[in-house]
C-alpha cells in the first residue's frame, strides 16, 4: 500500500443560518480561541491508496479564519520542503533551492528565457523563501514584525549578470539566500543553473531597504525585525562585492529618448507601485533594434531612486557608452599591434575579431535612465547600465 502526504485546501462547512453567512469567513469546531494556528488533517482511502490532507489555517481571536488564509495556506512554522513548489531548504536549512521550468510564455523569438522571466522568477523564489521560512505574513516578503510596525521591503540596487540564457522546456535550478547589509538593510543572492547539466547560467545580487508603508520614508529596522530574519543570513556571495561602478544621470541630451510611458494598472504590484520588472522592459524598448537583433543582454545593474505610481508620466533616457567602447578597442588594438610583430597577419586578426579592430567582439555599454516627466522637474525614478555581448551563431558560418 502506498502513502502519500501533501497540503490540501478543503472547504469548510458552515453555519446553515443564510442571514449570518459571511463568505470570508469560516469557523472550524476544532479551532480554539487563542489567536494562533491549528491543522486540521483528514485521511481519504481510495482505491488501496491512503492520502493524507493537512490543512494550515490562521485564526484570528474570534476563533474565525479569513477565507483568504485558507487558500494561501500560508505556514506558520519553517518548512523544509515545499512539495507544491519544488522546493526545499539548503546552506543548512537557511537558504532555499526551486526547481522551475521554462514554460512557453517565458521565452521570445529565439526560444530562449527573456530578462523580464528570469526577473520574475528571481522575485518569485525570493517570495517562496520567505513562505518556507514561517515568517511570511500577509505582506509582499513582510514578517510578522514589519506588518506589526507597517514596514515593507523596497529594493534599492539590482545587479544581474547572464553567462547564458535558458532554452524552452529547460528544467532549472534557482537557489537564492540572505545576508546582511549594514545595520538596517539585508542582500539577497540567487543562482541559475540548469538541472542537466549542473552549468551556472546567471548570477545576481540586491539590496534591500524597510519602507514605513504609510509614510512612504525609508526606515530604521526595529530590533524585532532583526530578531526575525538575523537567523537566516550567511557569508555567502553570488557577485562578489566591490566598490560600484558610478552609474552618471542622463540628461535631455541623451541618444535615445521615449517620452510617453504610463503605468497600465496591470503594472502595479501588491504594494500599489510599479513593479522593477516593468522599468527593466521600458529601459530596453529605447535600446535600438538592430542591436536587440545581433546582441544579447549579458548584464545588468538598476539603481532605484524612488517609487512610479500609476498617475505618473514616465520619461526613458538611453545613452550609448561610447567611451568604454574606444578605450575596449584601443587596448585591442595595441595586442593585435603586438601580434603583427610576432609574425601574426592584419588579414587573420580582423577574422578572428570578428570585425576591424575587434570592436565587434567588445561588449556594448548602454546608461539608462528613467524618470517623472513632472511640470517642474523632473524625478529620477532608476538608473541602470545594460552590458551587451554578441550573440553566437547556431551554426558556423549561419548570419544574424
Amino acid at each position: 500500500m502506498a502513502t502519500f502526504s501533501y497540503l490540501a485546501y478543503f472547504p469548510v462547512r458552515c453555519s446553515s443560518n443564510r442571514d449570518s453567512y459571511d463568505p470570508n469567513k469560516q469557523k472550524l469546531n476544532n479551532i480554539k480561541i487563542n489567536g494562533t494556528s491549528t491543522k486540521s488533517t483528514t485521511k481519504q482511502v481510495e482505491a488501496g491508496v491512503t492520502t493524507t490532507f493537512t490543512a494550515v489555517a490562521s485564526v484570528t481571536a474570534n476563533g474565525y479564519m479569513t477565507e483568504q488564509k485558507v487558500r494561501q495556506n500560508i505556514p506558520t512554522t519553517k518548512q523544509s520542503v515545499d512539495h507544491f513548489r519544488q522546493g526545499i531548504t539548503i546552506e543548512g536549512g537557511v537558504g532555499y533551492r526551486q526547481r522551475v521550468v521554462v514554460r512557453s510564455y517565458e521565452v521570445g523569438p529565439d526560444k530562449t528565457a527573456t530578462l523580464e522571466s528570469i526577473l520574475n522568477l528571481l522575485q518569485e523564489t525570493a517570495l517562496n523563501h520567505v513562505w518556507m521560512s514561517g515568517l511570511l505574513s500577509d505582506g509582499f516578503g513582510a514578517t510578522h514584525g514589519m506588518m506589526k510596525n507597517d514596514l515593507i521591503w523596497v529594493v534599492s540596487r539590482m545587479q544581474v549578470q547572464i553567462d547564458q540564457y535558458a532554452i524552452w522546456g529547460e528544467v532549472l535550478e534557482i537557489d537564492t539566500w540572505v545576508r546582511a547589509s549594514g545595520k538596517n538593510g539585508m542582500k539577497r543572492d540567487w543562482l541559475i543553473r540548469s538541472q542537466a547539466t549542473g552549468q551556472v547560467f546567471a548570477r545576481a545580487t540586491s539590496t534591500w531597504v524597510m519602507m514605513n508603508r504609510k509614510t512612504r520614508r525609508l526606515s530604521k529596522m526595529p530590533e524585532e525585525v532583526r530578531a526575525e530574519i538575523a537567523p537566516w543570513f550567511i557569508g555567502k556571495q553570488a557577485i562578489a562585492d566591490d566598490v560600484p561602478e558610478k552609474i552618471v544621470k542622463l540628461d535631455n541630451k541623451a541618444k535615445y529618448v521615449n517620452s510617453d510611458l504610463k503605468p497600465k494598472r496591470s503594472d502595479l504590484d501588491m504594494n500599489h507601485h510599479v513593479n522593477n520588472v516593468k522599468y527593466v522592459r521600458w529601459m530596453l524598448e529605447t535600446i535600438p533594434e538592430h542591436i536587440l537583433e545581433s546582441h544579447q543582454l549579458s548584464g545588468i545593474i538598476l539603481e532605484y531612486r524612488r517609487e512610479c505610481g500609476s498617475s505618473d508620466i514616465v520619461q526613458s533616457l538611453c545613452d550609448p557608452d561610447e567611451e568604454g567602447m574606444l578605450i575596449e578597442g584601443l587596448k585591442q588594438q595595441e595586442n593585435r599591434d603586438m601580434n603583427l610583430m610576432n609574425g601574426f597577419s592584419l588579414a587573420a586578426g580582423i577574422l578572428e575579431g570578428g570585425g576591424f579592430l575587434g570592436f565587434e567582439k567588445q561588449p556594448l555599454r548602454y546608461t539608462h535612465l528613467l524618470q517623472i516627466n513632472g511640470e517642474t522637474k523632473n524625478e529620477e525614478i532608476v538608473r541602470g547600465r545594460t552590458t551587451w555581448k554578441k550573440k553566437s551563431p547556431t551554426t558556423p558560418f549561419s548570419s544574424m
